[in-house]
């Protein structure tokens, strides 16, 4: 998707600010309406944002490639808000640049680390693609699909919550 020089300063923007909200954008954008800055994401940027569990605007790992030399110094810190298994499973995860795991590798990682309750697999398969559409996580597809961090783990800021998936 090749963007247009207005589009590209306003994905720098939502790297900038992220997570950000309509509003934030709206103002930044001299935009009339929270409506407008839906539209012209679902338009402009649809392949470059996501929204969190909390409804607020994210850029992908991709977007965060695209235009990290454009934000002013570095790219922020990304921060991930994650219940435990979520946040244990990032801790276990190979980096960013190292050889991935698979579910299974990443299960008897989670076990080693004694992480309580014992996980089963299809509780790490689901963290797995929880962080992935994150874009904390890399699904690296081999024989069978293979996972490692998206990110440098010192780029990100895990905060830890109670409860599910």
């Amino acid at each position: 998707m090749t963007l247009s020089d207005e589009a590209r300063e306003r994905l720098a923007d939502v790297v900038a600010l992220q997570p950000t909200k309509n509003a934030e954008l709206q103002a930044q954008w001299e935009m009339d309406s929270g409506s407008d800055v839906h539209q012209y994401l679902e338009s402009e940027l649809k392949d470059y944002y996501y929204r969190n569990e909390d409804s607020l605007i994210c850029a992908t790992p991709e977007a965060n490639e695209l235009v990290g030399d454009e934000v002013e110094g570095e790219v922020n810190e990304q921060v991930v808000t994650a219940p435990p298994l979520q946040a244990a499973t990032i801790d276990v995860l190979p980096d960013h640049d190292a050889e991935p795991q698979s579910v299974v590798a990443t299960l008897h990682a989670l076990r080693d680390e004694g992480f309580d309750p014992e996980p089963d697999v299809d509780d790490v398969r689901s963290a797995l693609r929880s962080l992935t559409e994150k874009g904390v996580v890399a699904r690296v597809q081999k024989t069978v699909p293979t996972y490692r961090l998206a990110v440098e783990r010192d780029a990100l800021d895990v905060e830890r919550v109670d409860g599910d998936e």
